[in-house]
Order: C-alpha cells, then structure tokens, then sequence
C-alpha cells in the first residue's frame, strides 16, 4: 500500500508542476499584458515602456541557473513553494505602485514567476525513462500558456475592475498551488548533491553547452519578447484595442505553448537536429517577413510563423540537454534556459531603440533573421559532425 501512494505522487507531479508553472508564468507578464492600462495612470515614455516590461526577464532568466541547481539539491516541492508564497510580495506592490521605479522595482522581483522554469525541466526527467524526457519536458513547457491567460484575461478583468484589481487577483493562485505543492510535492525526490562550483567547472567548456544555449536564446526568447512587446506595440502600431491586441497576443502564446509538446515528441521521434534545422528555416524567412513592416495580415502570418518555428524549437532543445548532459542535467538546463530568458530581454529595447532612431522596426527583425541564420548553419555543421563521429566509432568497433 505504501508503494502505491509514493507512487501516485510521482504521477502527480507532471500535472502539479506544469501548473504550478502556469500560476508563475501568469505573474511574470502581468505587467506588459495590463501596460495600455498602466499608461493611463503613471505617465510613463516608450522607452521606460520598454524598460518596465523587459525588467521581469532580468530576474527570471538570471536565477534560472541557480534554481535548476537548488532543484537538484533539495527537490522541486520546496522550491516551487518558497518561489510562490515569495511572488505574493511584489504582485502586491506592483497593485500599488504609482511611480515608474516602483514598476521597476516590483517587475524586478516578479521576474521569480519566469525562473521556477528551470525547476520542472530539472525535476521532472527523474521519473521518466530518456526515450520520453523530451515529451515529458514538452508537456512541461505548457506551462507557459499561464502567459496567454494573462495576456487574454487580464485586459478583460481590468476594463471592468480597474487593473490595480486585477493584479490583486494572482494572489490567490499563487497562495493555492504554495498550499498544493507543500501537500502533494514529492518529499522522497532524488537529491543531487555535488558543489555548484564543480558541476559548472564540469560543463563551461563544452561547445555543445553553448550552441544549445545559444538555439534557446533565440526560440524562448523570441517567444518572451513577442509575449512583452505585442500588447503595447498592436495598440500603438495598428491602432487596435486593447482587449484585441491582448487576444491577439494570447493567440500567439497559446500556438507557441501548445505546439511545444510537438516539439518534444519530434524530437523523440527523429533526429532532432534535422527538426532544429526546419524550426531555424522558419525563423530566418519570418524575420525578413517582419521587417518590410507588413499589413496587419502578413504580420500575423508573420508573427505566427514565429510562434509555431519557436514552440516547436523550445520543445526540441531540451530534448538534447539530457542526451549531451545526463550527468549534469540541473546547471546545463539552469544555464540554457537562462540564455533563453535573456533572449527576451534584449529585443523589445532594441526595437525600441531602432524605433526611436529609424522611425521603424525593419533592423530589429532583420537581427532576428540574421541569428537565425548563423543558428541554421551551426545546426547543420552540429548535424554532419555527430554523423561523421558516429561513422568513425563504427569503423572502431568492427575494426
């Protein structure tokens, strides 16, 4: 009988942790989703705009390195339950901010919400056998759909309660799953416990380390930067609502988030260089799309494209993490996912800035396609270099 209970509660966390990164997801965006609303209260410039809104992927994408090692160390249930009762603080803040430096302060420490990502990529492979850790990681990565909640419901809630209400509500997600995770969190997770130091000195010079994060920073990051800069940037550029522009966006998140599973599976299934290799395609034909400044409809072809290339992409990359790094799995997906959290930090104030310079977006997403590019060829000189290896140790063993 016991046996059956611990293991029911293994099967629990998958469904537990994906939602529990729901609930921080949602409070990570919170505030480029209710930006059209903020402005209207506290007189705010494009630029400080911009700064308000990238500030939370700061300390969502720095702490990711290491969360993913304290998740190892002390296991999932009590990092996602110190994260969650700690988001509670600055959610409350932001509801009573009336400065730009008080935004900036409180989307500082809401950026918490993004980093408990590297919790459940680190957990999570644990209790599955390799042929289904990217499947499992892609179900995971659903997690990130707490960002179209937000960016759909949140417009909606504030039109009618005012926005200030609005933030007050994830108080009571956050306050439940903290509940849920302290009662259903696996206490007997097993615990990794080698020095950060040492598993960092283990993986810094592995290229591999760095070509992964650098395929991340490009799909994650593109999905976090269009999730911050599209609620402002419909309202602004295309005149629309704000509840249109936050549909709009939810549509997005909602595509990229639910095709990442896909992603996973795919790379399960074939090679997941060759799929990497069509995730980059898609990225460097859509970055040149967005950059002639389209009509609204072939900016939303555009902008889907994205969304479909970068989902397909984040559930692919975490696949190879466990493949490259079984021994070091919690720093190397800390690390990566950093790099994918920063990835989103950078472009909304670099098209701001070419805005303000130009007039226009056409460089800003002319760089998306252009490290797309480079992405694209490493991919295939990745994909021909594991091939040749593999030949070679072929010829070893039948020599």
């Amino acid at each position: 009988m016991k046996g059956v209970v611990i293991l029911n509660k293994q099967k629990l966390q998958l469904p537990l942790q994906t939602l529990s990164l729901v609930v921080g997801f949602m409070v990570w965006v919170i505030l480029s989703s209710l930006m059209p609303f903020i402005k209207e209260d506290i007189n705010l410039t494009m630029g400080q705009v911009s700064w308000v809104t990238a500030v939370p992927v700061i300390l969502g994408s720095i702490l990711r390195v290491p969360i993913g090692y304290w998740t190892n160390r002390f296991g999932a249930r009590w990092i996602f339950l110190i994260s969650l009762i700690f988001l509670i603080f600055p959610v409350y803040y932001i509801s009573i901010a009336n400065s730009f430096i008080g935004l900036i302060i409180a989307g500082l420490f809401i950026g918490v919400g993004g980093a408990i990502f590297s919790t459940g990529v680190t957990s999570l492979p644990k209790y599955y056998p390799k042929e289904r850790h990217g499947f499992v990681n892609g179900i995971y990565g659903v997690g990130n759909i707490g960002t179209a909640l937000t960016a759909f419901g949140a417009p909606i809630i504030a039109g009618q309660f005012g926005w200030e209400v609005t933030v007050r509500l994830l108080i009571i997600p956050l306050i439940l799953f903290a509940i849920l995770n302290f009662i259903f969190g696996d206490r007997k997770e097993p615990k990794v416990s080698t020095p950060l130091k040492d598993q960092i000195k283990a993986v810094y010079l592995n290229q591999k380390l760095w070509f992964l994060s650098l395929f991340y920073f490009l799909t994650f990051g593109s999905f976090v930067a269009f999730t911050v800069y599209l609620p402002n940037f419909l309202v602004s550029e295309f005149n629309l609502t704000e509840v249109d522009a936050g549909l709009r966006t939810a549509g997005f998140i909602a595509l990229c988030t639910l095709i990442r599973p896909l992603g996973g599976w795919l790379g399960d299934k074939f090679d997941p260089f060759k799929i990497l290799i069509l995730v980059f395609t898609g990225l460097t034909l859509s970055g040149v799309l967005l950059s002639f400044s389209p009509t609204i409809t072939l900016y939303t072809v555009g902008t889907l494209t994205v969304a479909i290339c970068s989902g397909i992409g984040n559930g692919t990359i975490f696949k190879l993490v466990p493949f490259y790094f079984s021994k070091q799995g919690g720093i190397v997906n800390g690390i990566v996912a950093a790099m994918g959290g920063l990835g989103g930090f950078f472009p909304p104030l670099i098209l701001s800035t070419v805005f303000s310079l130009t007039g226009h977006y056409a460089i800003g997403f002319m760089a998306l396609s252009q490290f797309a590019l480079a992405s694209l060829i490493i991919v295939i000189w990745m994909y021909y270099t594991d091939k040749l290896n593999l030949s070679n140790q072929i010829v070893e063993n039948t020599g």
